[in-house]
């Protein structure tokens, strides 16, 4: 109703509500994922006491370590909440990027516990019991962890968080090990005990692709790399604006779940300093509309003179 009744508007409480927004979103997604997981943790604990299984236990302890990985993020989700300062002009965001490094290491460690207790395994087979109730714990942690990937994984891309998308693959991950239980416990109902080391180290291999995936998406925020489609839609944005003559050079990064641009317009050189002012504020107001989870954008206006003069003559020599 508010937002029917009350003009839009884009000044700096605005953007931080929508900044908020998206930080509240996610506190959510770690607070129910964080339930989900221990809850899980906790039937499959239960499982361990009857049935003796230690490649169930292991597990176990890895889902319930794995809940953990929700402590980093919310950490840089209260972070983000913040309020730039004279020293962080750009506010806390990156701390996103730094949880992301953490999950990343910590899927790392995932993946070469689970080599490890594979390679023990196959080199010191232990028998199972209670096969069906460690099948069963087994299903329950595959189907737990998957739940949870999926929607950390989609509401980390709606508010733009790759380290809640890393996150969410990392529970991905750890499904891939309670897997790996399940498919062990059937081989040694069928009387081959080396069936879950076997199957625990194609696991690793699993683990260590979607390492890939997470080290690259993190990688790519640290670098500033966007999605060259941000680019083109910007472009199209600028030369769409009333007023604007050409577009210049494009940035883009983002700064936690936020994009933040800085772009380079040619208006005409006869016009004064308020028309062209004018022109610099609607670009801005186009490009927070229209451009995907954009914040905030500088607009520099260079004059698009005719006569070919070169207008930034003086910096020639530091470009």
């Amino acid at each position: 109703m508010r937002r029917v009744l009350v003009p839009h508007s884009h000044d700096s409480a605005d953007r931080t509500d929508a900044a908020l927004e998206g930080s509240e979103r996610g506190m959510r997604v770690l607070a129910v994922s964080f339930a989900v997981l221990v809850g899980t943790a906790a039937v499959q604990a239960v499982v361990v006491g009857v049935s003796g299984s230690v490649a169930l236990l292991g597990d176990t302890l890895h889902n319930f370590a794995d809940a953990l990985t929700a402590v980093p993020l919310a950490i840089a989700f209260s972070l983000g909440r913040r309020a730039a300062t004279r020293r962080f002009t750009y506010g806390y965001g990156r701390a996103e990027d730094l949880a992301g490094i953490v999950i990343v290491l910590v899927i790392a460690a995932s993946a070469a516990l689970a080599g490890f207790e594979a390679v023990r395994r196959l080199l010191h087979p232990q028998d199972v019991h209670a096969l069906g109730w460690v099948a069963a714990a087994a299903l329950i942690g595959f189907a737990g962890n998957e739940w949870v990937a999926r929607y950390r994984i989609r509401v980390g891309r709606e508010i733009g968080s790759a380290a809640l998308v890393a996150d969410g693959l990392h529970a991905r991950a750890d499904g891939f090990t309670s897997l790996a239980v399940l498919l062990g416990a059937g081989g040694a109902a069928l009387g081959f005990p080396l069936a879950d080391p076997l199957v625990g180290l194609l696991i690793t291999g699993a683990i260590c692709f979607v390492l890939r995936d997470a080290a690259r998406e993190i990688y790519h925020r640290l670098m500033d790399a966007v999605d060259p489609s941000l680019i083109d839609a910007a472009e199209r944005i600028l030369l769409a604006v009333p007023g604007v003559r050409g577009a210049g050079a494009v940035r883009l990064r983002w700064i936690g779940h936020a994009l933040h641009a800085e772009v380079e317009i040619l208006v005409d050189h006869d016009l004064t300093l308020v028309e062209a002012h004018a022109v610099a504020v609607e670009t801005e107001h186009r490009l927070i509309h229209h451009l995907p989870r954009l914040r905030a954008a500088t607009v520099h206006t260079d004059p698009h003179d005719p006569t070919g003069a070169d207008h930034h003559a003086a910096l020639s020599t530091h470009r």
